[in-house]
């Protein structure tokens, strides 16, 4: 693949990139980039990482070798399944399983934990040069990455060593480009300005979107639903892309809320009644809240190139999308109702699945002490 080709399979389906001068020069430059993402080890995956997977394939297929952090000693202090280190880690081997499951090539990427990045006197010694060019209000702001309050730093005082840790990752790994979700984006910024004071290789950000829960975005702010019927990858930073995260993140699937997401566990059965209740309304204007589009466009498509769905004759009879584009013309333009929508979803969905049933049938150890720990968590509650 050329440059361009390359650089089309990174962006596809992003929401921000940071920036593409720089990535285009990298391509130009480095036959095989670094890149990664960070995971806290917290519980039971959901649909969101189908997403994510996707990302990271097409990472590996543009060249890049990809690093997967297993953040436990981060997990540990955002006070994950109950601050216990041993089951963080369990966690992060169930995880690893579930990328295997969900497609991420072994081969293509790295698994690591963050205890072994931690394990070195110059790791410590970069974080404390970022902490000295980075304020502490700009620290306790990027608290939003874990999910955090900024005042929740006056509770304990750990949580404003999380950014800094996060930013210091990337500086001692050596990292070319910074993949995740657009919640993380404030770290990936605080990492590039350090960077630039420091005289230090400044990583790329790329991030693409959270998907929405199938309750709907009835808490969406205004400026961010504007925002996000744009379609073009933002390339610079900034470009209003703070009201656009504001919004993901309130509406995002979350596996604490098991009615609002799809556990990658969950059986054809219970995909079918989840979907069955989800939002999905049909107009444009809602594209972006939409949790069977956002299905439809981040998870089937880039793995399928197609979305099918049965309907009786006298609605049409059965029809087969190509693209994205073409679902959403005959959706908005009346041709597609809602419940026929859903029940391509569900079909889609149920694909996606099928491999991850079939290799937790054979490989079930893991999946199994993760259930076990987060019943003994939830019953410390």
């Amino acid at each position: 693949m050329d440059v361009e080709e390359r650089m089309a399979l990174v962006t596809r389906n992003a929401m921000e990139l940071v920036n593409e001068d720089e990535l285009r020069e990298l391509l130009k430059t480095k036959e095989q980039p670094l890149a990664y993402i960070g995971f806290e080890p917290s519980g039971l995956v959901h649909m969101g990482w189908a997403l994510v997977t996707a990302k990271i394939r097409d990472l590996c297929d543009a060249g890049f070798k990809v690093i997967i952090l297993w953040a436990d000693w981060h997990a540990y202090i955002n006070d994950k399944l109950g601050g216990n280190l041993e089951n963080i880690q369990a966690c992060a081997r169930y995880m690893e399983d579930c990328f295997v499951a969900l497609g991420v090539p072994k081969d293509k990427v790295e698994f690591r934990f963050a205890s072994e990045v931690l394990d070195d006197i110059d790791y410590w010694e970069k974080l404390i040069k970022v902490g000295k060019v980075t304020s502490l209000s700009r620290v306790k702001r990027a608290m939003t990455i874990m999910g955090r309050k900024e005042d929740e730093a006056e509770l304990d005082s750990s949580k404003v060593v999380y950014p800094l840790m996060q930013a210091t990752d990337m500086f001692h790994m050596g990292i070319d480009l910074a993949y995740a979700g657009i919640d993380q984006r404030r770290a990936h910024m605080l990492a590039r300005d350090a960077a630039d004071k420091l005289g230090w290789k400044k990583p790329l950000a790329l991030h693409t979107p959270l998907l929405p829960g199938l309750k709907g975005g009835s808490r969406m702010n205004p400026e961010g639903v504007k925002e996000l019927q744009t379609k073009k990858v933002c390339t610079t930073e900034g470009e209003g892309i703070e009201a656009q995260t504001q919004c993901m993140i309130e509406m995002k699937m979350s596996k604490s809320d098991p009615t609002s997401s799809i556990n990658i566990h969950d059986d054809p059965a219970s995909v079918k009644q989840k979907i069955k209740k989800a939002y999905c309304p049909p107009e444009k204007e809602k594209e972006g809240e939409n949790p069977m589009l956002m299905m439809a466009r981040y998870v089937i498509f880039p793995r399928f190139n197609n979305i099918h769905i049965e309907r009786p004759e006298k609605y049409g009879g059965n029809v087969d999308y190509a693209t994205y584009e073409d679902l959403t013309a005959d959706y908005f333009g009346g041709r597609l109702s809602p419940v026929d929508l859903k029940e391509g979803i569900v079909d889609g969905i149920n694909k996606v699945l099928a491999p991850v049933a079939d290799y937790f049938s054979k490989f079930p150890e893991n999946y199994e002490k993760m259930s076990a720990i987060m019943a003994s968590v939830k019953k410390l509650r």
